[in-house]
C-alpha cells in the first residue's frame, strides 16, 4: 500500500470518525472509499472494521458503568428513604401529645405516663438535668429478676458496689437514667395488669433502695413487631425521646456519657442488644461486673 494510499485512507476513516456517527457504516458508504485501490479499499475496511469493535466495546463499558451507577443510586435512595422513614417515624412518636395515664388497659402508677410504646418515669424527686448521661439496662444489670417470678419485690441487687456508684454519679452532676425492654407488658395481653405493677413496682423499689433519683424508660414493644418498634433496644428511641422532649434541651456531652447493660452478645448472653444500643448512640458501653467491680 503506497504512502498517498494510507494517507488517503486514515483521512477518509479520520473525517468519517470526525462526523460523530455512532455506529460504523459499510465502508462503500464512505465518500472517496470508491476511488481507492482494491488493496487500499481492504485496508479501510479492515480499519473501520476494528474500529467498529473498539467502539462496540467502549459502548458496553459505558453501559456497565452507567448500570452500576444506577444500581448504587438505587441502593442509596433505599438506604435514604429506610432512614428517612425510621427518622419520620420517631419523629411523629416525638411530638405525640397524646400522653396517658393508662397504657392500653393497664393504669400506671402516680408519676408514671405512656405514649406509643413506652412506659416512663419523667421526673423522680430531685432528679437534674444533665449533659452528662449515666444509663443502664434494668435487668441482670441493676437488679437480679427472673421471668419466673413476678411482683414488686421479685429482686434483689445485683452488686453491693451499686448504691454509692449511683449516688457519687449524681453528686458529679450526671443524670441518671435507666432504660430497659419489657416485652412481657405487651405480650400478657390477660395479665396486663399485673406485668404492668410488677415491672414499675420493681423499678421504684429499686429507686428507693439506692436514694438517688432516677429517669425510667421501659419498652414494652415486642421484637418480632414489623415495622421493628422504634424504641425497642437496640433500636435507639427511647434515647432519642429523652434527649429531645426530657432533657430541658441540653445537648448531651456524648464523650462522658455512657451505657452500662448485659446483653452484650457473648456465649451466655440472651441478645446483643444493650451493646448496639450504645453503638447505634455513639456512646461508651461497660458490662455491668466491668463497671460495678472492675472499676473499683
Amino acid at each position: 500500500m503506497s504512502c498517498r494510499a494510507i494517507a488517503s485512507s486514515v483521512k477518509i476513516v479520520a473525517e468519517y470518525a470526525k462526523s460523530g456517527r455512532s455506529s460504523f457504516s459499510p465502508a462503500e458508504a464512505i465518500t472517496g472509499f470508491s476511488s481507492l485501490k482494491s488493496g487500499d479499499q481492504e485496508s479501510v475496511k479492515k480499519l473501520l472494521n476494528e474500529g467498529a469493535q473498539a467502539s462496540e466495546k467502549v459502548n458496553k463499558m459505558d453501559e456497565k458503568e452507567d448500570k452500576e451507577l444506577e444500581q448504587g443510586n438505587l441502593k442509596k435512595q433505599k438506604l435514604f428513604a429506610s432512614e428517612e422513614g425510621e427518622k419520620l417515624q420517631l419523629e411523629i412518636a416525638i411530638s405525640a401529645s397524646d400522653i396517658k395515664d393508662k397504657y392500653k388497659d393497664a393504669t400506671l402508677l402516680p408519676k408514671w405516663k405512656a405514649f406509643q410504646t413506652i412506659i416512663f418515669l419523667e421526673r423522680d424527686d430531685g432528679l437534674h438535668d444533665s449533659r452528662k448521661i449515666a444509663a443502664f439496662d434494668f435487668d441482670g444489670c441493676l437488679a437480679n429478676t427472673s421471668v419466673k417470678r413476678v411482683g414488686a419485690d421479685a429482686w434483689s441487687l445485683m452488686y453491693p458496689s451499686i448504691p454509692e456508684k449511683l449516688q457519687n454519679l449524681y453528686k458529679d452532676g450526671y443524670k441518671l437514667v435507666i432504660f430497659t425492654n419489657e416485652s412481657n407488658i405487651e405480650r400478657w395481653k390477660n395479665k396486663r395488669q399485673a406485668a404492668v405493677d410488677s415491672k414499675i413496682g420493681r423499678l421504684e423499689n429499686f429507686i428507693k433502695l439506692v436514694k438517688v433519683p432516677i429517669q425510667v424508660f421501659i419498652a414494652c414493644g415486642l421484637s418480632s413487631g414489623k415495622p421493628a418498634d422504634p424504641f425497642r433496644k437496640p433500636k435507639p428511641g427511647m434515647w432519642k425521646v429523652m434527649e429531645k422532649e426530657f432533657n430541658s434541651g441540653l445537648p448531651i456531652d456524648m464523650d462522658q456519657s455512657f451505657y452500662v447493660g448485659d446483653a452484650a452478645g457473648r456465649a451466655n448472653d440472651h441478645s446483643d442488644a444493650d451493646k448496639k444500643f450504645a453503638q447505634a448512640i455513639g456512646i461508651k458501653f461497660y458490662l455491668p461486673e466491668e463497671y460495678f467491680i472492675g472499676s473499683d
